[in-house]
């Protein structure tokens, strides 16, 4: 049950990494995203897994500041992980480029307000392109099921990289392109078990763990950790089979 969620970026080279038919069919869930039974419903299972993978490898040092670590999720949809990342205590942003997207997590929030122990979160309808433009720069930035989605994912890296304050952290998480993930995410998500869209997923994009470690290397990242998110009904667990899904988190030196 792998999936993946979107992306609508640009590049800071103006070169726009925005695949307008990716938003459109994104936009068009918005209304079910936060459905735990419907369209994203494999996205809510691994939403706990990949948050608090992130927050478990962070430094302490960062939550031990007077201010709560700044955290940008791009290509947020309507905030699944945004929600989580302010409950854990980070002062969150959640950024895509999709109005229905951002509207659906609008709207979650005012009908279910965060426990009062969250840190602020904040949704814009944007860019990472518009958001480099403006100066701004994040802690930790969170690229959840998007890089498979953008137009030149070594690009995208970069801009990230942008955002991203000198000592900060980058978490991505994405698909492999393995055999396994073209028969589980792609004829078996998508054609077998209906569990997603037809045409969710784009196999040809998927990157394997290795690119993604080049890509970041020549973007000036270094690598800390990299796991597989594996499925065993009716629960995500952190493995080392990174042939479907996997998480990987970099530094910025």
């Amino acid at each position: 049950m792998p999936i993946s969620s979107p992306l609508h970026e640009h590049s800071h080279t103006h070169t726009s990494s925005v695949v307008e038919d990716e938003i459109n069919q994104f936009a068009a869930l918005a209304a079910q995203w936060w459905d735990p039974k419907g369209p994203m419903a494999p996205l809510h299972a691994m939403n706990p897994l990949r948050t608090s993978w992130v927050f478990k490898r962070l430094p302490s040092a960062l939550f031990s500041q007077a201010a709560p670590p700044s955290l940008l999720d791009i290509g947020c949809g309507a905030g699944i992980a945004c929600e989580r990342f302010a409950s854990l205590g980070f002062n969150t942003l959640g950024v895509d480029a999709s109005q229905e997207g951002i509207k659906a997590a609008q709207t979650h929030l005012e009908r279910y307000p965060l426990p009062p122990h969250a840190a602020p979160l904040h949704y814009i309808c944007s860019t990472a392109e518009a958001l480099l433009e403006e100066g701004r720069q994040f802690d930790v930035i969170s690229a959840l099921e998007v890089i498979e989605h953008v137009r030149d994912p070594q690009e995208f890296l970069s801009t990230l990289v942008s955002l991203t304050k000198p000592g900060g952290y980058i978490a991505i998480s994405t698909m492999d392109r393995s055999i396994r993930s073209f028969l589980m995410a792609k004829l078996g998500a998508e054609y077998l078990l209906r569990l997603l869209p037809i045409g969710t997923h784009d196999w040809k994009k998927f990157i394997r763990p290795a690119e993604l470690d080049q890509m970041a290397r020549r973007a000036g990242l270094r690598l800390l950790d990299l796991k597989g998110l594996s499925y065993r009904p009716p629960q995500w667990y952190e493995s080392h089979d990174t042939s479907v899904n996997y998480i990987a988190l970099f530094h910025k030196p």
